[in-house]
């Protein structure tokens, strides 16, 4: 992209993933488009809406029930998904001079602070267990849980770190409350895409290259979500021709998941990695090149539903670096709840007072 200083690069990066976490938020864990694209007037979100507005208040997370999942937020607020970020950001600020090695271990204190002061969020499985590991005093590296959800918390540091492996390794650490190597793996492949788009690769090729270089279920599954971007934007395909074609696009890329609460998911739309990631590949490369294309891209993700803030976190960042912090609508960034916070926090961070000095 033309135009795009590192700065706001980086500053586009961590704000899209934010913004689009926040567009999320009323229909997070809703699994029906349908429902969405009609409670929200059949047409694309446009406005920050609080859990479930324009649902009922609440939202049908498949296999967990109908509920409002984040009770303490309301509009332009942001998922748990958006808190950890935040949380990754308060923490790097506070220690940005000088830069130092990212540890779990000075992380603790503010997150167990932060969780037991009014969180507002869903408070995952994995967060609740690591949260017991702590009390029970587990060591930090035996932290975490089995569970395959991609979570990605390491946004701010592409704001301190330069050095892709390093980036790699915050990723990782960041995603502590997790053991699941797909799922952590996740984290690293936006991580080293992310890194590589700031410093100038088109998503095209940052997500190619990482692809060939993690191999194996990474190389699968982002051939797949380039293959279905190829369907889904072909004139004579009948994906292209559906109203729909987003959310069939995501579930078909899933196999069925019985979570053995009540009815049966596909994962597509669901938390593993194994959905999340291509989800994420195929909204970034579909619409990385058209106008407006961060927009348009964060729209389409918050109205397909399910985990959607898992994804927007991985979309928002990719296409935020692509298309700088200035690509984002004015009207998102005057009513994202925490923007001057966040923006007066990533100035303190190495690489972004560099950048400004």
């Amino acid at each position: 992209m033309e135009n795009i200083t590192k700065e706001d690069a980086i500053k586009g990066s961590f704000f899209g993933a934010i913004v689009g976490d926040a567009l999320c938020l009323g229909s997070h864990y809703e699994y029906d488009a349908k429902k969405i694209y009609e409670a929200y007037g059949k047409k694309s979100i446009e406005t920050f809406m609080s859990p479930g507005e324009m649902m009922g208040g609440q939202t049908h997370g498949i296999g967990w029930g109908e509920r409002n999942y984040h009770p303490g937020k309301k509009a332009g607020g942001t998922t748990d998904y958006g808190d950890y970020n935040i949380l990754v950001l308060e923490h790097l600020a506070a220690i940005s001079e000088p830069p130092r090695a990212f540890e779990v271990s000075a992380m603790l204190p503010h997150w167990m602070m932060r969780l037991e002061n009014g969180w507002g969020s869903w408070i995952c499985t994995m967060t609740k267990e690591t949260y017991a590991q702590v009390k029970r005093g587990v060591d930090i590296a035996q932290l975490g849980g089995i569970s395959n959800a991609m979570a990605i918390r390491h946004v701010a540091a592409h704001g301190y770190y330069e050095n892709e492996e390093t980036i790699v390794d915050v990723a990782r650490k960041t995603m502590f409350t997790h053991k699941d190597l797909h799922a952590l793996g996740g984290g690293e492949f936006f991580a080293r895409v992310t890194h590589r788009v700031i410093n100038g690769a088109t998503p095209a090729d940052a997500i190619e290259d990482v692809a060939v270089q993690m191999g194996g279920f990474f190389e699968t599954k982002s051939a797949q979500a380039i293959a279905k971007v190829l369907e889904a934007t072909d004139e004579n395909s009948a994906l292209f021709k559906e109203p729909f074609a987003d959310d069939l696009a995501l579930t078909s890329m899933a196999r069925l998941w019985d979570v053995g609460r009540s009815e049966p998911i596909k994962v597509g739309k669901a938390s593993p990695t194994e959905g999340t990631l291509p989800g994420a590949v195929y909204f970034i490369l579909k619409y990385a090149q058209q106008e407006e294309g961060l927009k348009k891209a964060l729209q389409a993700n918050a109205m397909v539903g399910g985990d959607n803030a898992s994804r927007a976190i991985a979309i928002g960042m990719v296409l935020g670096a692509y298309k700088g912090v200035n690509a984002i609508p004015h009207a998102w960034k005057e009513n994202l709840e925490q923007w001057d916070y966040c923006e007066d926090l990533l100035n303190r961070l190495p690489l972004l007072r560099r950048e400004s000095a």
